[in-house]
């Protein structure tokens, strides 16, 4: 049978594997849609957003994906490495002191650190792939920061001493850090593509990317978030020594630069920046109401676990012990409001720190399991990248193992003042699994075809042309 190729053999073979990607890209790109919550959605055991469905479509079709293909799914070490947080999860679960009230916490922990990255890196064929998610997750931050600018300039946004300037984007201002952790990532990501342009790249793709980091530094500064401040600056350092010490050192100085102009033109709200920029260094002499509270979650948190050190109180069992063991100078909760919508008062049910929560919830055996979970995935991570340090000049993917430590780094660093919680999350189960990607995905997938090839899709079928030979 005779078979004439509609479509150039290329672009053929790039449409083909689009379909695993595009549930990860839809994923990302729902962040968009405003998703404003009330105290009722927070208080509740489950909320589902539109984004945790979107990553239950991506599950499911990574499913269908290899039932499909009838391949063997993961490596060893991947198993072990995302596996092992699972068990923990499960055991934590049936140990619990309340189980029906830890099984949808369960659920939760499942989704966004084994299912949903484990989804990325079986769905994912190679680094244009990575790239397409890393893309849409840029192009979600400039839109959300765009949208923070504006409330900032109009006075539209999130309470802030007195006025309703916070930058929260459409998260709203019960998810203030929504907006912030978005923008953070897509921070490191255009940095880590400008630093290191794909082999082939036109040559505006540099400028381009290290201008849409620097621009993104000033809807961050509008957050206020001074821990979204610390991780970008961590992950961002990381990312610029991974490159080289003299590519870190000059681009340094022009992102800083950008950052002094950008946001000077603030006005007087720069002021405002500055003392809250001036606080990191304070929080330890003279904390404010913000900065009590957490201190005294963060002990409550330890005195649970010390009351269950081994698998914790159970999964989503901190907001039932937090005032048995909280100190009497702790709120039950902190005031939020912005501009059009009504003054609310947000429930403190975490201890803001993602380590003293896993601590607190299941103990020594859960954080020993998430924490070398995470660690594996770092050191892994770095190893390849620093395997590859030639990458420009062989065209193996720079950007991408240098997006994956940089998206780790800040994550791991984020977690010391935040957790999981608000539709974001699913943005770190995403961000978790693109790191998985790159140090769990089997050379293949990672190193690609050499530069300049195009590699034909695994179920391309071979069109017979008559007197001649077959072509994928």
């Amino acid at each position: 049978m005779t078979t004439l190729p509609i479509l150039p053999a290329s672009l053929r073979a790039r449409c083909a594997g689009l379909w695993r990607v595009l549930p990860a890209v839809v994923t990302v790109l729902l962040l968009c849609a405003p998703g404003r919550r009330d105290e009722a959605d927070i208080t509740a055991a489950v909320h589902i957003t539109t984004a945790d469905v979107a990553s239950a479509v991506l599950v499911v079709i990574c499913a269908v994906a290899l039932l499909r293909d009838r391949e063997r799914p993961l490596t060893r070490t991947a198993v072990v490495v995302l596996g092992t947080p699972a068990v923990a999860f499960a055991l934590a679960t049936v140990v619990s002191r309340d189980p029906e009230t830890s099984l949808p916490g369960f659920v939760r922990y499942v989704q966004i650190f084994v299912l949903v990255p484990a989804a990325v890196l079986l769905l994912l064929r190679s680094r244009r792939d990575f790239r397409w998610v890393a893309t849409a997750l840029i192009a979600v931050a400039v839109f959300q920061g765009a949208v923070g600018v504006h409330q900032y300039v109009t006075e539209t946004g999130a309470s802030y001493a007195g006025r309703y300037i916070r930058a929260v984007g459409t998260f709203g201002a019960l998810d203030v850090m929504g907006m912030a952790t978005v923008v953070a990532h897509g921070v490191v990501l255009a940095l880590a593509l400008g630093l290191a342009p794909p082999a082939g790249s036109p040559r505006w793709v540099r400028p381009a990317a290290l201008g849409t980091s620097a621009l993104l530094l000033v809807p961050l500064a509008f957050s206020f978030s001074r821990g979204a401040w610390i991780a970008t600056a961590l992950a961002c350092t990381a990312v610029l020594l991974l490159a080289g010490l003299r590519l870190a050192l000059g681009s340094l100085a022009v992102l800083v630069a950008a950052a002094v102009v950008l946001v000077g033109g603030a006005g007087a709200g720069s002021a405002l920046i500055g003392e809250r920029l001036t606080s990191i260094t304070e929080v330890a002499e003279t904390p404010d109401r913000s900065v009590t509270d957490r201190y005294a979650m963060w002990s409550a948190a330890v005195s649970m676990w010390r009351d269950a050190p081994v698998t914790g109180v159970g999964l989503k069992g901190y907001p039932a012990h937090r005032d048995a063991h909280a100190s009497i100078g702790l709120s039950s909760s902190s005031d939020t409001a912005s501009a059009g919508a009504k003054f609310q008062r947000e429930p403190l049910l975490t201890p803001h720190n993602m380590y003293l929560l896993v601590l607190s919830e299941q103990g020594l055996v859960g954080l020993t399991a998430v924490v070398g979970s995470w660690t594996a995935v770092l050191v892994l991570g770095v190893r390849r990248l620093r395997r590859g340090r030639g990458a420009l000049r062989t065209g193996k993917p720079a950007d991408c193992g240098l997006a994956a430590a940089g998206l780790l780094v800040y994550q791991l660093a984020d977690f010391l003042y935040a957790d999981i919680g608000g539709p974001e999350t699913v943005i770190t189960a995403l961000m978790y699994g693109l790191a998985a990607w790159w140090a769990l995905g089997s050379e293949a997938r990672v190193e690609g075809p050499p530069v300049g090839s195009v590699p034909a899709p695994a179920s391309a079928a071979v069109a017979v042309v008559p007197g001649g030979t077959g072509h994928p």
